[in-house]
């Protein structure tokens, strides 16, 4: 069914703000005055558009990120990524989304800092789980044990680090950060390696799967 782009549900009206948010919050923040510049150049009531983000930074962040890793997966489709081994297919995710969100580095500064509030780290978490899960699922993996947990978690954490090195990094195209994450990675795939073995040699960890893989992850 088309959406009705004259008469947006608030869902698709938080679609539509997405990716023009980023442009205003990184000179206001992630505020209601960079929501209202959004919404006027989108043509959009500011007044409705604020109802579409009842929890202000936070929710505007999640609608962002959401737009972020639709973008990735529209940029790198299942054809593309098939062609690749398992170690490139992860280093493109992760560097054609570090490439989307740094066009807008700076208000990429303004949202971990407000993630980084104590009130917002359940939040964070949840995001970083949520960027991790789709890049893994993009990257093809089924795992349904204490793999998927751990790949997600590792990854996560390797996407964090690499986040924080681009921001500091003043090398000509991120050369700098693309090394820094082409060593994690290189870790992951170290790390994935002798997970295996010792999995192989230790039968008596299948219980632990067993009962992980019965857990739901994080909902996001």
């Amino acid at each position: 069914m088309e959406r009705n782009l004259a008469d947006p549900t608030l869902d698709e009206m938080r679609v539509m703000l997405a990716a023009e948010l980023p442009r205003h919050a990184g000179f206001d923040g992630w505020t209601p005055v960079a929501l209202d510049a959004a919404a006027a150049a989108m043509g959009i009531d500011p007044a409705i558009a604020r109802l579409a983000f009842p929890g202000g930074a936070v929710d505007m962040i999640d609608a962002w990120f959401a737009h972020v890793d639709a973008a990735m997966l529209a940029d790198l489709p299942p054809e593309k990524l098939a062609a690749m081994k398992i170690r490139a297919r992860i280093a493109a995710l992760v560097e054609a989304r570090l490439d989307l969100v740094a066009v807008d580095i700076e208000a990429l500064r303004r949202a971990l800092a407000v993630l980084a509030l104590p009130q917002n780290l359940a939040r964070a978490a949840k995001l970083n789980w949520r960027a991790a899960d789709a890049m893994w699922r993009a990257a093809g993996d089924t795992a349904t044990d204490y793999n998927h947990y751990t790949k997600r978690a590792i990854l996560g954490g390797v996407y964090a680090a690499t986040v924080m090195a681009m921001l500091a990094d003043e090398s000509e195209d991120r050369a700098d950060t693309r090394a820094f994450l082409g060593r994690r990675i290189e870790g992951i795939m170290r790390f994935e390696k002798a997970k295996a073995r010792f999995s192989h040699s230790a039968p008596e960890r299948i219980s632990l799967a067993r009962f992980l893989g019965r857990l739901r992850y994080p909902a996001v």
